[in-house]
């Protein structure tokens, strides 16, 4: 097995046949390339950010945050599916697979951090965010296969992200309040840094019997 495959995030929605159809399109065409899909995923990342960031002049643009979240989720599905399956990975295509991923979550992050009211909440969610990327990478260079173990990995942030967005457009709604987004962080701090230790005790597990 590849370290392409072996290293893979293991995503139900790759079996879909409507996304599976749409990758082997995108895969016949020169443009856009993998790497390009994912340096999409953080215009969209950005896109979201920015609607989170001004949400408070209008509800509509946590609709729009919520939007650009499962954009920037679909390409981060796509260039895999495109590399991989289409067969045109490249050379520095591994460069492009982590750090877009790093830069979408800590800016995502960190302004719903701002949006909560809390600022620092949302670094240090970030912080532990790139954390789990940092103890699966580390497992893979001590030559274990890399885990992508939650219950905060990064689907499951970005689901939460998505769905405080949407139960705060009810909110503001009924009570101009928006304690959903920083209800939502805090799940996010929480899962984050149990995902961070669960990964940790893998790897020493993994030690473990290697060493025995």
């Amino acid at each position: 097995m590849s370290d392409q495959i072996q290293n893979r995030r293991p995503i139900n929605s790759r079996n879909n046949k409507q996304i599976q159809r749409f990758a082997a399109y995108l895969a016949r065409r020169n443009f856009p390339t993998p790497n390009q899909i994912s340096g999409l995923s953080v215009v969209f990342a950005f896109l979201g950010a920015f609607c989170l960031w001004l949400f408070s002049y209008h509800v509509g643009f946590l609709l729009l945050c919520a939007l650009f979240v499962q954009l920037r989720l679909m390409c981060n599905l796509l260039d895999g599916m495109v590399a991989v399956e289409g067969g045109k990975k490249t050379a520095i295509g591994d460069i492009f697979n982590e750090f877009p991923d790093r830069i979408a979550d800590s800016v995502l992050l960190v302004t719903l951090g701002y949006a909560a009211g809390i600022d620092w909440f949302g670094w240090f969610a970030a912080l532990l965010a790139a954390f789990t990327a940092y103890i699966r990478v580390f497992g893979g260079s001590l030559g274990f296969e890399q885990k992508f173990l939650g219950p905060m990995a990064k689907q499951h942030r970005m689901a939460v992200l998505t769905a405080s967005c949407l139960f705060t457009v009810i909110e503001r709604t009924l009570w101009n309040t928006s304690y959903c987004l920083l209800f939502g962080l805090s799940i996010i701090i929480v899962g984050t840094a149990i995902t961070c230790i669960i990964r940790t005790l893998d790897i020493v597990k993994q030690l473990e019997q290697k060493n025995s």
